[in-house]
């Protein structure tokens, strides 16, 4: 298994037994062709932010449309497979017909730009003409690296439901499953906890 961040020196952490870290930008299609080399399957959980003190001012409102366009290339040209992205909430459709992110009162209006630069990667995807199996899983709001692991997670249909939390452990799991055991393709599709 690889890890590939941009800074290897910042995330030491990663590497581990049977995990090499490497050195690669998302949007770098010569890096990530080389990180991809031998891969039969892609995670795509990256933010152009190395946090959110960086603020949105310098967003680049392409960076998804590019990360999609570089991993799909970089996949095929390493034979892989299977591709699974890490949505956002905010890009869900709501039961009223509207989307998260255009709702005030659910998600904070200043940052809608990065919201609307996921969605935009969406949609690469969806027009893309690629032989990798893709899959966008999209975790809610209640997203946290400090619940606990239990395994379980429930996959909904694409609809923004407001349904409680999900640990980091658990949409790990439910990644690595839908690589081993696809059961979704071609579609963005909201994991929460059980």
């Amino acid at each position: 298994m690889v890890a590939a961040v941009r800074d290897p020196t910042r995330h030491q952490d990663l590497a581990a037994d049977r995990v090499t870290l490497r050195q690669a930008d998302v949007t770098d299609g010569s890096a990530v062709a080389g990180a991809l080399h031998g891969a039969d399957a892609a995670v795509h959980a990256v933010s152009p932010f190395s946090g959110p003190e960086q603020g949105f001012a310098t967003l680049d409102p392409d960076f998804f449309v590019k990360a999609a366009d570089v991993l799909l290339t970089g996949l095929t040209a390493a034979g892989g497979r299977r591709l699974v992205v890490i949505g956002l909430f905010a890009t869900l459709p709501t039961r009223s017909g509207g989307l998260v992110m255009d709702d005030p009162a659910v998600f904070p209006p200043e940052i809608r730009p990065f919201a609307q630069a996921h969605l935009d990667g969406l949609t690469h995807l969806r027009a893309a003409d690629t032989s990798i199996d893709w899959l966008m899983l999209t975790p809610p709001a209640g997203l946290s690296p400090a619940l606990p692991r239990t395994g379980k997670y429930r996959i909904g249909a694409e609809e923004y439901l407001d349904e409680g939390t999900l640990s980091y452990a658990d949409l790990a799991v439910a990644v690595v499953d839908e690589i081993e055991r696809p059961a979704h393709r071609r579609v963005r599709l909201p994991v929460y906890g059980q």
